[in-house]
């Protein structure tokens, strides 16, 4: 027989077994889950203290300070030109409250733009302080003097800052430090006598300008916080001073935010496919890690209440050589007593592991919940993806203190809401539609609060793209 005969007799064989492709159809697979790569360890809600709100508020009372603005500036770029937006000018301090644009935008014009290289002396200590400096972009250090003689730094301003302020109130002013640029830096230029040149021709600014000279400085701790007036150490009889504890007229308050979504599910697919596995409960919870990915996401970026938009100007700070060393985690970590956490995306943690091992230091790790988690002086690291990384390779790393009793940073919710599935996450049925659509609207609330300002600092422009 020859070999076409053989393929022949092959294919014209009839079958005497049931086939595999058949056979599947009937088998018993074993099946996961449905999967979803978007879920992430969500450190922050796990490890945020959460407090309960009724009536969908929470206000937070302080004492009374005398706090001023954001301490930022903002430019506007065209090309290579750079420009104030007018109305951030009132953040300087000579400037506050000052609400007439006109006077606002023709101070704006009279900025000059100056680039300067790096390694650059902006300003000497003890000349004359003649002109504003308003940071575009760059580093600048500010570098003052020890008290054995020696050069010391004074911190690291970057995009944003002003410094030489006080030349619009004080005319005998002097640098009382040395402003040396760490990068190529943008900066705008606002000399006094621009200012006193408008001067001359608006009187409200005149008038301004006059009042913020002659008004006394407030009696306030290191903190800006209405003084109280207490005797100590004192002998004999003498008068003791009488005080009493002021608070803030208009205390903050946080409302509830939400995230929402309707889920649809087609009553066919709910009543004849829920085996082995109910669809509805694996769209529920799927919808539902989808949404706590977004709240997490705002608790971090919301401009109204996430850490990033919400950390005091005082407790920014920059890193000196610009990637994460252990001497900029050190000073993030001073600004604040009882610091509880770390949040920092993972590239920001390995930019930090790179630098630890340049040293030959090796962090210590915690157990927290079956998951090892890096440590820096005991305070776990743990990492979020939610904070985001710009084109320019650069990042954030938060530092927490949290909880109400320490005054730190807390999660805000609603327990108890109709349909509630978890504390302040629900999920209610909608009804059925014309299309024989099952929907439900899945819904969870929450905000964050910082009770106090030291309760959270931010390691800004932190730079995760370094090898060498």
């Amino acid at each position: 027989m020859s070999v076409g005969e053989e393929v022949r007799t092959e294919q014209t064989r009839p079958q005497q077994s049931l086939g595999t492709a058949a056979a599947r159809n009937l088998a018993t697979t074993t099946k996961s889950v449905p999967q979803m790569q978007e879920i992430s360890s969500r450190w922050l809600l796990r490890m945020l203290p959460w407090v309960d709100v009724k009536g969908g508020t929470y206000r937070v009372n302080r004492r009374l300070t005398y706090a001023v603005g954001d301490g930022r500036m903002t430019f506007v770029k065209t090309g290579d030109r750079v420009e104030i937006i007018p109305a951030e000018l009132s953040e300087l301090p000579a400037l506050r409250d000052y609400e007439d644009e006109e006077v606002l935008a023709e101070l704006a014009a009279r900025c000059r733009q100056r680039e300067i290289e790096a390694g650059q002396v902006i300003a000497s200590f003890g000349s004359p302080t003649d002109e504003v400096y308003l940071l575009a972009h760059g580093r600048v250090e500010k570098i003052g003097t020890g008290p054995y003689g020696d050069d010391e730094s004074l911190g690291v301003l970057a995009d944003g800052a002003y410094f030489g302020d006080a030349a619009l109130l004080d005319e005998d002013a002097i640098w009382e430090y040395t402003a040396r640029t760490l990068t190529a830096c943008t900066v705008l230029v606002l000399p006094r006598e621009a200012v006193q040149q408008v001067a001359e021709r608006s009187e409200t600014l005149r008038e301004h300008l006059s009042r913020n000279r002659s008004v006394p400085a407030q009696g306030t701790n290191k903190y800006g916080e209405k003084e109280i007036d207490l005797a100590a150490g004192h002998s004999g009889e003498p008068d003791i001073p009488h005080t009493f504890v002021d608070y803030e007229p208009r205390p903050r308050e946080y409302e509830l935010s939400v995230a929402q979504t309707v889920l649809r599910i087609h009553t066919r697919v709910a009543d004849l496919y829920n085996q082995p596995m109910n669809q509805t409960e694996q769209q529920i919870r799927l919808t539902v890690e989808a949404l706590k990915e977004r709240q997490e996401h705002e608790l971090i970026n919301n401009r109204d209440f996430g850490l990033l938009h919400n950390c005091e100007y005082d407790q920014r700070i920059q890193p000196h050589d610009g990637v994460p060393g252990p001497d900029d985690m050190d000073e993030l970590l001073s600004r604040r007593r009882g610091t509880r956490m770390f949040l920092a995306h993972p590239r920001a943690i390995a930019a930090f592991g790179r630098e630890l091992n340049k040293r030959g230091l090796v962090p210590e790790t915690v157990d927290i919940g079956g998951n090892r988690i890096p440590t820096w002086r005991g305070v776990p690291v743990f990492p979020c993806n939610k904070i985001p990384v710009t084109e320019a390779r650069t990042t954030s790393i938060i530092a927490l203190r949290t909880g109400e009793e320490d005054q730190g940073v807390i999660g805000l919710r609603a327990s108890g809401i109709p349909d509630e599935i978890e504390p302040s996450l629900s999920v209610r049925f909608m009804g059925i539609n014309e299309q024989a659509i099952i929907k439900y609207l899945v819904t969870t609330y929450f905000s964050a609060a910082v009770l106090v300002p030291d309760a959270l600092g931010v390691l800004e422009n932190v730079e995760i793209g370094r090898w060498r």
